[in-house]
């Protein structure tokens, strides 16, 4: 197996309920959490509108 081009380094803390805030190695912060119908499905209107964690994947793909 060939030498890993690229590793990331970063974490991700659970600020309240569903709330998560990840840290990338640069000190970029990203929140992530619940929003529009999946919160409406699930009766989670107390959590706040924050993206969901696949958000940020398909940005990342589109990007």
């Amino acid at each position: 197996m060939s030498e890993a081009l690229y590793t990331t380094r970063s974490t991700v803390a659970k600020i309240d309920g569903l709330h998560r805030r990840a840290t990338l190695e640069d000190g970029t912060a990203l929140e992530m959490g619940v929003h529009g119908p999946i919160k409406a499905h699930y009766g989670l209107d107390s959590q706040p509108d924050l993206p969901l964690p696949v958000d940020y994947l398909v940005a990342a793909a589109a990007g």
